[in-house]
């Protein structure tokens, strides 16, 4: 069985530091994890999320700031605005919703990260690979 990808958004202030103390304290996650580094979880546009579903991610999880902590005021703010929209197209391309997720974790919270990514990524794993629609196919090489 091939391994699970799940890409994982994380923003430069918080959830990066969260992923970097994890490393420090030495708190395993799996290799199928890929880490996105963004500025603001607010500028994880859905297309993006979209994109990575199309180009082979089984999962996509988004980590940002502590709503009230965000670096840029109320990017995490945005985010949660936008995911909320983003939901009802992924049921439209045949994409469950368990193989999305937006949540927060701070700098400190190391364990905290791997926990979140740990608890993803076996959900996601637990469906199986993804397998899109022709529609979803379809929409990436036009």
């Amino acid at each position: 069985m091939a391994e699970v990808k799940l890409l994982t958004f994380v923003c430069n202030w918080c959830s990066y530091g969260g992923a970097d103390q994890a490393g420090g304290l030495k708190i395993e996650y799996p290799s199928g994890v890929r880490l996105v580094k963004v500025m603001c979880s607010g500028r994880v546009d859905p297309q993006l999320i979209l994109q990575g579903f199309r180009k082979g991610a089984d999962g996509v999880l988004v980590l940002g700031c502590h709503p009230g902590d965000c670096h840029y005021k109320s990017g995490n703010y945005s985010a949660q605005k936008r995911m909320l929209l983003l939901e009802p197209l992924l049921a439209q391309f045949g994409i469950e919703s368990d193989r999305f997720q937006l949540n927060w974790v701070s700098a400190g919270e190391g364990e905290r990260f791997g926990k979140v990514v740990n608890e993803m990524y076996n959900k996601v794993a637990a469906l199986g690979p993804l397998k899109l629609t022709d529609s979803a196919v379809k929409e990436e090489t036009a």
